[in-house]
Protein backbone atom coordinates (compact mmCIF):
# COMPACT_ATOMS: atom_id res chain seq x y z
CA UNK A 1 0.00 0.00 0.00
CA UNK A 2 2.88 2.25 1.19
CA UNK A 3 4.48 1.51 -2.59
CA UNK A 4 1.13 1.97 -4.62
CA UNK A 5 0.50 5.46 -2.63
CA UNK A 6 3.71 7.01 -3.51
CA UNK A 7 3.43 5.92 -7.18
CA UNK A 8 0.09 6.77 -7.54
CA UNK A 9 0.81 10.18 -6.23
CA UNK A 10 4.28 10.53 -9.06
CA UNK A 11 1.73 9.03 -11.59
CA UNK A 12 -1.79 9.56 -10.90
CA UNK A 13 -2.71 8.62 -14.41
CA UNK A 14 -1.48 4.93 -13.82
CA UNK A 15 -4.70 2.26 -13.07
CA UNK A 16 -4.29 -0.99 -11.83
CA UNK A 17 -2.88 -2.70 -15.05
CA UNK A 18 -0.23 -0.13 -14.63
CA UNK A 19 0.61 -0.30 -10.89
CA UNK A 20 0.36 -3.79 -11.11
CA UNK A 21 3.01 -4.24 -13.84
CA UNK A 22 5.26 -1.38 -11.79
CA UNK A 23 5.10 -3.72 -8.84
CA UNK A 24 6.17 -6.69 -10.85
CA UNK A 25 8.94 -4.86 -11.91
CA UNK A 26 9.89 -3.97 -8.19
CA UNK A 27 9.85 -7.45 -7.51
CA UNK A 28 6.54 -7.69 -6.09
CA UNK A 29 4.60 -11.01 -7.43
CA UNK A 30 1.35 -9.86 -6.98
CA UNK A 31 -2.09 -9.52 -9.58
CA UNK A 32 -4.49 -6.96 -10.59
CA UNK A 33 -7.38 -8.38 -8.25
CA UNK A 34 -5.05 -7.60 -5.39
CA UNK A 35 -4.38 -4.03 -6.94
CA UNK A 36 -7.34 -3.38 -7.23
CA UNK A 37 -9.10 -4.06 -3.77
CA UNK A 38 -6.24 -2.14 -2.04
CA UNK A 39 -6.78 0.69 -4.18
CA UNK A 40 -10.32 0.44 -3.31
CA UNK A 41 -9.39 0.38 0.60
CA UNK A 42 -6.92 3.29 -0.45
CA UNK A 43 -9.51 5.12 -2.03
CA UNK A 44 -7.76 6.20 -5.18
CA UNK A 45 -8.31 5.89 -8.73
CA UNK A 46 -6.84 7.15 -12.01
CA UNK A 47 -7.55 10.45 -13.54
CA UNK A 48 -8.47 9.07 -16.77
CA UNK A 49 -12.59 8.83 -17.41
CA UNK A 50 -14.11 5.66 -16.78
CA UNK A 51 -16.75 3.36 -18.24
CA UNK A 52 -20.24 4.31 -17.55
CA UNK A 53 -19.55 7.09 -15.61
CA UNK A 54 -22.89 8.40 -15.85
CA UNK A 55 -23.97 5.06 -14.27
CA UNK A 56 -25.46 6.86 -10.27
CA UNK A 57 -25.04 5.12 -6.52
CA UNK A 58 -28.23 3.85 -6.20
CA UNK A 59 -27.78 4.56 -2.35
CA UNK A 60 -26.92 7.90 -2.49
CA UNK A 61 -27.81 10.90 -4.82
CA UNK A 62 -25.48 12.09 -7.20
CA UNK A 63 -25.29 15.67 -7.84
CA UNK A 64 -24.02 17.24 -11.48
CA UNK A 65 -20.84 18.71 -11.77
CA UNK A 66 -21.18 22.13 -11.81
CA UNK A 67 -17.62 23.94 -11.75
CA UNK A 68 -16.03 23.02 -15.79
CA UNK A 69 -14.25 26.10 -17.18
CA UNK A 70 -16.10 28.10 -13.53
CA UNK A 71 -14.07 31.58 -13.08
CA UNK A 72 -13.20 31.55 -9.61
CA UNK A 73 -13.46 34.85 -8.05
CA UNK A 74 -13.19 35.22 -4.92
CA UNK A 75 -13.07 33.04 -1.60
CA UNK A 76 -15.51 31.09 -0.14
CA UNK A 77 -16.80 30.97 -3.38
CA UNK A 78 -15.92 27.22 -3.48
CA UNK A 79 -14.89 24.70 -1.29
CA UNK A 80 -14.00 21.24 -1.74
CA UNK A 81 -12.78 17.92 0.45
CA UNK A 82 -11.40 14.55 0.66
CA UNK A 83 -10.15 11.82 2.20
CA UNK A 84 -5.93 10.46 1.55
CA UNK A 85 -4.57 7.07 3.27
CA UNK A 86 -1.45 7.79 5.51
CA UNK A 87 0.96 5.10 6.84
CA UNK A 88 1.00 5.33 10.57
CA UNK A 89 3.98 2.30 11.75
CA UNK A 90 2.51 -0.80 10.74
CA UNK A 91 -1.03 0.21 10.03
CA UNK A 92 -2.70 3.34 8.56
CA UNK A 93 -5.44 6.29 8.97
CA UNK A 94 -7.24 8.48 6.98
CA UNK A 95 -7.07 12.14 6.63
CA UNK A 96 -9.71 14.43 5.56
CA UNK A 97 -9.89 18.37 4.62
CA UNK A 98 -11.25 20.67 3.50
CA UNK A 99 -9.54 23.63 0.76
CA UNK A 100 -10.76 26.90 -0.32
CA UNK A 101 -10.28 27.01 -3.83
CA UNK A 102 -9.68 30.18 -4.50
CA UNK A 103 -7.14 31.13 -2.00
CA UNK A 104 -5.96 27.20 -1.32
CA UNK A 105 -6.54 28.21 2.54
CA UNK A 106 -7.26 24.64 4.31
CA UNK A 107 -10.20 25.53 6.73
CA UNK A 108 -10.21 22.17 8.82
CA UNK A 109 -8.86 18.56 8.41
CA UNK A 110 -8.76 15.89 10.53
CA UNK A 111 -7.55 12.14 10.69
CA UNK A 112 -9.54 8.49 11.26
CA UNK A 113 -8.79 4.62 11.51
CA UNK A 114 -11.84 4.12 10.17
CA UNK A 115 -13.46 5.11 6.96
CA UNK A 116 -16.80 5.45 8.47
CA UNK A 117 -18.46 9.39 7.08
CA UNK A 118 -18.77 10.61 10.73
CA UNK A 119 -15.18 12.09 10.70
CA UNK A 120 -15.64 13.68 6.99
CA UNK A 121 -19.27 15.42 8.93
CA UNK A 122 -17.22 16.77 11.56
CA UNK A 123 -14.45 18.16 9.42
CA UNK A 124 -17.15 19.99 7.18
CA UNK A 125 -18.86 21.12 10.32
CA UNK A 126 -15.37 22.29 11.66
CA UNK A 127 -15.07 24.43 8.61
CA UNK A 128 -18.85 25.54 8.41
CA UNK A 129 -18.09 27.27 11.98
CA UNK A 130 -15.93 29.33 10.07
CA UNK A 131 -17.69 30.57 7.00
CA UNK A 132 -19.75 29.07 4.56
CA UNK A 133 -19.15 28.25 0.71
CA UNK A 134 -21.21 29.19 -2.13
CA UNK A 135 -20.15 25.90 -3.86
CA UNK A 136 -19.18 22.60 -1.95
CA UNK A 137 -17.60 20.55 -4.59
CA UNK A 138 -16.16 16.99 -3.49
CA UNK A 139 -16.15 12.55 -5.20
CA UNK A 140 -18.99 10.54 -5.40
CA UNK A 141 -17.30 8.40 -2.63
CA UNK A 142 -19.64 6.98 0.37
CA UNK A 143 -18.51 9.08 2.87
CA UNK A 144 -19.40 12.22 0.97
CA UNK A 145 -22.56 11.61 -0.91
CA UNK A 146 -23.96 10.25 2.08
CA UNK A 147 -27.32 11.82 3.66
CA UNK A 148 -25.80 13.25 6.58
CA UNK A 149 -22.97 14.67 5.08
CA UNK A 150 -24.99 16.57 2.21
CA UNK A 151 -27.78 17.99 5.03
CA UNK A 152 -25.46 20.33 6.71
CA UNK A 153 -24.64 21.73 3.12
CA UNK A 154 -28.08 21.98 2.12
CA UNK A 155 -29.54 23.81 5.27
CA UNK A 156 -26.86 25.93 4.85
CA UNK A 157 -28.51 26.96 1.11
CA UNK A 158 -24.97 25.74 0.11
CA UNK A 159 -24.91 24.14 -3.94
CA UNK A 160 -23.53 20.82 -4.12
CA UNK A 161 -21.24 19.84 -6.83
CA UNK A 162 -19.66 16.25 -7.12
CA UNK A 163 -17.07 14.95 -10.08
CA UNK A 164 -17.60 12.41 -12.60
CA UNK A 165 -16.03 9.41 -10.99
CA UNK A 166 -12.54 8.76 -12.11
CA UNK A 167 -11.90 12.01 -12.65
CA UNK A 168 -9.34 13.48 -10.25
CA UNK A 169 -9.11 16.87 -12.33
CA UNK A 170 -12.56 17.87 -11.77
CA UNK A 171 -11.49 18.62 -7.86
CA UNK A 172 -7.93 19.24 -9.13
CA UNK A 173 -6.84 22.11 -6.21
CA UNK A 174 -7.44 19.06 -3.58
CA UNK A 175 -5.35 16.53 -5.49
CA UNK A 176 -2.76 19.51 -5.68
CA UNK A 177 -2.86 19.34 -1.93
CA UNK A 178 -2.56 15.93 -1.49
CA UNK A 179 0.49 15.83 -3.28
CA UNK A 180 2.25 18.79 -1.76
CA UNK A 181 1.11 17.78 1.75
CA UNK A 182 2.21 14.12 0.80
CA UNK A 183 5.74 15.34 -0.73
CA UNK A 184 6.36 18.06 2.03
CA UNK A 185 5.04 16.52 5.19
CA UNK A 186 4.27 12.53 5.16
CA UNK A 187 7.06 11.20 2.75
CA UNK A 188 9.36 12.58 5.23
CA UNK A 189 8.29 11.81 8.20
CA UNK A 190 7.92 8.07 9.73
CA UNK A 191 4.57 8.07 12.30
CA UNK A 192 4.65 5.45 14.40
CA UNK A 193 1.38 7.03 16.48
CA UNK A 194 -1.53 8.39 15.30
CA UNK A 195 -0.60 10.82 18.23
CA UNK A 196 2.40 11.89 16.43
CA UNK A 197 1.20 12.01 12.92
CA UNK A 198 -1.75 14.31 14.89
CA UNK A 199 0.34 16.56 16.10
CA UNK A 200 3.04 16.61 13.19
CA UNK A 201 0.63 17.38 10.36
CA UNK A 202 -1.13 20.21 12.95
CA UNK A 203 2.28 21.93 12.59
CA UNK A 204 2.34 21.30 9.03
CA UNK A 205 -0.81 23.06 8.09
CA UNK A 206 -0.39 25.79 10.30
CA UNK A 207 3.02 26.52 8.20
CA UNK A 208 0.86 25.63 4.94
CA UNK A 209 -1.40 28.26 5.80
CA UNK A 210 0.53 30.85 7.23
CA UNK A 211 4.20 30.81 5.85
CA UNK A 212 4.10 28.52 2.81
CA UNK A 213 4.23 31.19 -0.59
CA UNK A 214 2.12 29.82 -3.05
CA UNK A 215 3.51 31.00 -7.36
CA UNK A 216 -0.11 31.01 -8.50
CA UNK A 217 -1.31 33.39 -5.04
CA UNK A 218 1.65 35.99 -6.78
CA UNK A 219 4.08 34.50 -3.47
CA UNK A 220 1.48 35.25 -1.11
CA UNK A 221 0.03 32.64 1.37
CA UNK A 222 -3.45 30.76 2.00
CA UNK A 223 -4.22 32.80 5.20
CA UNK A 224 -2.96 35.89 3.49
CA UNK A 225 -5.27 35.37 0.14
CA UNK A 226 -8.53 33.78 2.40
CA UNK A 227 -8.83 36.35 4.50
CA UNK A 228 -9.46 39.56 2.88
CA UNK A 229 -6.56 40.13 0.71
CA UNK A 230 -7.65 38.67 -2.94
CA UNK A 231 -5.75 38.36 -5.60
CA UNK A 232 -5.13 40.65 -8.45
CA UNK A 233 -6.86 37.57 -11.11
CA UNK A 234 -9.16 35.15 -10.94
CA UNK A 235 -8.41 31.36 -11.31
CA UNK A 236 -10.58 29.06 -14.02
CA UNK A 237 -10.96 25.37 -13.70
CA UNK A 238 -10.19 22.94 -16.42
Amino acid sequence: MDLIDEQHTGTPFYGSRRLKAWLNQQGYNINRKRVQRLMRLMRIEAIHPKPKLSRRNEEHKVYPYFLRDAQIKRSDHVWSADISYIRIGKGFVYLTAVIDWFSRYVLSWRLSNILENTFCVDVLEDALNISKPEIFNTDQGCQCAAANFSKPLQENHIQISMDFRGRALDNIFVERLRRTVKYEEIYLKDYQTMRVAQSSLKQYFKFYNKERLHQALQYKTPEFIYWGKSAEKSITTA
